[in-house]
């Protein structure tokens, strides 16, 4: 989810009360990075500030895990530096421009980004909106192999404009035994009513629960998202109860 760090409308406190009162037991922060200018994206300098932040926000009875949807940039490499993405708790990351390109490049795109070691989760990702924008053209059969192997997780977006990943694909990662996340990708409070949306394209694509990495306990998710080079403390942090 998204606060007011990017493009969001609430803080991290008001997103992280809302969804406590909607019964979760864990939230990730995840604004954007700087190639998305457009939503006010973070530089490394803000991103390790907001980090901050998170983990010093206090909600009762929820635990806020700081996270960023990093932009995967045109040649596949990510917009942040590797040494601040170690830090975090939840690295996902997206394409958000350069969606024309061919077939080819699009996929070694994602590849590459697939490749890098700090790359949790891919967001949204074939980049359409309904109505308005045609998913990225690219080997999805390609994508899905090499997220298993590097354990990369993909999101199955909430957003009822984009319930990307759809169903056949939904199908496609079960079948090879790739995870998936369920999210709002929440801009507001009232966003996170979306959820049932993802559950329900989700369902489409014959995900069950065991297929879900944030259907698990948070130190069971964050154990099974891919470890990242040099972050095991950060993981053992995020998990360890609050005195």
């Amino acid at each position: 989810m998204h606060t007011t760090e990017s493009d969001g409308r609430h803080s991290i406190e008001e997103m992280a009360r809302a969804a406590r009162k909607m019964g979760y037991e864990y939230v990730a922060i995840t604004d954007h990075s700087k190639a998305v200018t457009v939503a006010n994206g973070m530089d490394e300098v803000r991103t390790r500030k907001h980090a901050r932040e998170i983990r010093a926000a206090k909600v009762d009875g929820i635990r806020i895990l700081a996270g960023v949807e990093v932009d995967i940039l045109k040649d596949g490499r990510l917009d942040l530096a590797d040494e601040v993405l170690a830090e975090l708790d939840v690295v996902v990351a997206s394409i958000h421009s350069f969606m024309n390109l061919e077939r080819a490049e699009i996929t070694e795109r994602m590849l590459t980004a697939i490749e890098n070691p700090y790359v949790q989760i891919i967001g949204h990702p074939t980049g359409r909106i309904l109505l308005r924008r045609d998913a990225m053209a690219y080997d999805m059969e390609r994508i899905l192999d090499s997220a298993r192997r590097r354990g990369v997780v993909m999101e199955c977006n909430a957003a009822p404009d984009r319930l990307d990943l759809k169903d056949v694909y939904l199908r496609m990662a079960k079948e090879r035994g790739v995870s998936v996340v369920i999210s709002t990708d929440a801009h507001s409070i009232k966003n996170l009513e979306l959820m049932r949306y993802g559950v329900q394209i989700a369902r489409r694509g014959w995900i069950e629960k065991k297929d879900v990495l944030n259907a698990l306990p948070l130190e069971q998710m964050l154990t099974a998202l891919r470890p990242k080079p040099g972050a095991a403390s950060s993981k053992k942090a995020a998990a360890a109860p609050r005195p």
